[in-house]
């Protein structure tokens, strides 16, 4: 038996919350740190985040170069 068009509903319902758990938190993050919120959608792309994560880890952040 093939998926129903309600199983389709449901299943893509689950990813776009879970595309939002994930990508929303990320884009406010860069956005706070100075850089473009738009750098939270690769956070969804296999192995590119851990590399965004070292990124913004050590990297210098423009909002805190504008706060001294």
């Amino acid at each position: 038996m093939a998926f129903a068009p309600a199983h389709l509903i449901i299943i893509l319902m689950i990813i776009l919350i879970g595309f939002f758990l994930v990508v929303f938190p990320f884009m406010k993050i860069f956005k706070k740190a100075g850089f473009p919120s738009a750098l939270g959608v690769l956070m969804i792309v296999p192995l590119v985040h851990f590399v965004m994560l070292f990124f913004l880890a050590f990297s210098e952040w423009p909002a805190l170069r504008k706060s001294e």
